[in-house]
């Protein structure tokens, strides 16, 4: 045993790791999915398919959903191409994520925590802390919104229901990974099911549609056309799921060998590259239904969840239209808990190294999240959630670029990742989108800070 830790310390020395290691990154799963080595193309792919649909999760969380359904009632379609623009960063930047997981065997916390002094390590975990805390804070009001829409509960009470989602994730997740992975497949069908329908009833014009993924100069002469699509592209890459992909893709038991580890990243690649498409369809159906219900009655001004809720179906005439919205809408809450408490778990270990117990772990970050959404319910009323929300988005937005920044520049050392550096294209590509994705956050916040002060 101590020659062993002897050999994995050397190792990691080796690869420009400067601490000592700690423990594998969720050890309870760590290598707990089997690869066949002598399988063929579509066995590998199904070893590796789930972590990308539980990253994709967080590309169509309730904090997206109100600048998608703004920007389809106030500007139709033409802000399709801003949500795909958004999914092709996302691809690329997932990419660099599970790729730092497959080659070092380190997540992005703990390799955050390998490379940085202390004092700066302990920056990035408070930082990441109130990200996550700031990203399941919009998981329970979307779930509490939701509860409330479809069974008159009101939100106050359905963001202490929220707390439950604890428990579940606690028994599944001691039953093995892959009933997670099921879990978030099966209600991401739900959502797809769900805007499938509403697509149907609400009747699109398919030209326009297509038209929509075109770019077209509006989008940046148009300043309030521009704040809307900063706000869609701004806030697509959340710093969480980089934690969280570095971490699930070493759930899988592959060869450590380079010849395992280059098809590692190419299976995981394209299970996360299917993923991210099938969250950006469901991102440009909420717009497009938007834009078919909302911008062609003249509803322009519709940018409240729930009053979209209210008007599908009176302007659609289709009985179900609002309540298979809200079903949605829930099951994307729910879906976004697993992920979120998850990648409150790899982050708090990554950084710190301290393990407690799984449900202590989730029972505290529900609560960091759960008590914020009560308190202000409590004194606002059911308007002052919908303010918790947009801030919650600041929130992500201002910790974005200390996950991006650090990723791209581990990703690009030779000395960590050998043969599997990022090539010059890929390291000039990931640092012009991390710009891009930092600088529109910057002018997102300052517009956000300048509205609310005036």
């Amino acid at each position: 045993m101590e020659e062993k830790f002897i050999n994995e310390k050397t190792n990691l020395l080796n690869t420009g790791w400067r601490r000592a290691i700690t423990a594998n990154s969720l050890p309870e799963v760590f290598g707990s999915i089997k690869v066949p080595a002598g399988g063929t193309f579509w066995q590998k792919l199904f070893a590796f398919a789930g972590p990308g649909l539980m990253v994709a999760v967080g590309y169509m969380d309730p904090g997206n959903w109100a600048t998608d359904i703004a920007g389809g009632a106030k500007f139709g379609y033409a802000l399709i191409s801003v949500i795909f623009i958004s999914n092709i960063f996302a691809i690329f930047l997932q990419h660099l994520s599970l790729k730092l997981g497959i080659v070092t065997g380190r997540d992005l916390a703990q390799a955050c925590k390998d490379h940085y002094s202390k004092p700066v390590a302990f920056i990035l975990w408070v930082l990441c802390e109130i990200a996550i805390a700031a990203c399941d804070l919009a998981e329970v009001i979307g779930s509490a919104i939701a509860i409330n829409l479809l069974f008159g509960i009101p939100i106050i009470i359905g963001v202490v229901i929220t707390v439950l989602d604890v428990l579940i994730i606690l028994f599944f997740q001691y039953k093995g990974f892959r009933y997670i992975e099921s879990i978030v497949a099966g209600l991401i069908f739900v959502i797809l099911s769900c805007f499938a329908y509403e697509i149907a009833v609400s009747s699109p014009e398919l030209i326009p549609v297509l038209s929509g993924l075109i770019p077209t100069p509006k989008i940046i002469f148009n300043p309030e056309m521009l704040y809307i699509a900063i706000g869609i592209l701004g806030a697509t890459v959340m710093p969480h799921n980089l934690y969280l992909h570095s971490s699930i893709v070493q759930t899988r038991n592959f060869d450590k060998t380079e010849k395992g580890k280059s098809e590692a990243i190419k299976f995981a690649t394209i299970d996360s590259t299917i993923a991210l498409l099938l969250a950006f369809f469901i991102n440009a159906a909420i717009l497009i239904v938007a834009a078919a219900t909302f911008h062609k009655t003249g509803y322009q001004d519709v940018a409240d969840i729930t009053d979209a809720y209210k008007l599908l179906t009176p302007l659609l005439g289709a009985s179900f239209a609002s309540i298979v919205f809200a079903v949605a809408l829930l099951a994307s809450g729910q879906n976004s808990t697993l992920t979120g408490t998850l990648a409150g778990q790899i982050v708090m270990e990554g950084f710190l190294n301290i393990r407690l117990s799984p449900w202590v772990r989730r029972l505290i970050t529900r609560l960091i999240a759960v008590i914020p959404a009560f308190l202000v319910t409590l004194y606002y009323g059911d308007k002052g959630v919908t303010s918790l929300l947009i801030l919650s988005q600041v929130i992500l937005s201002l910790q974005l670029s200390f996950a991006v920044v650090p990723l791209v520049m581990f990703t690009s050392e030779k000395k960590k990742m050998g043969k599997f550096t990022n090539k010059s294209w890929v390291q000039v590509t990931a640092w012009t989108i991390s710009i891009i994705i930092i600088g529109l956050n910057a002018f997102l916040l300052y517009e956000t800070f300048k509205e609310w002060f005036s």
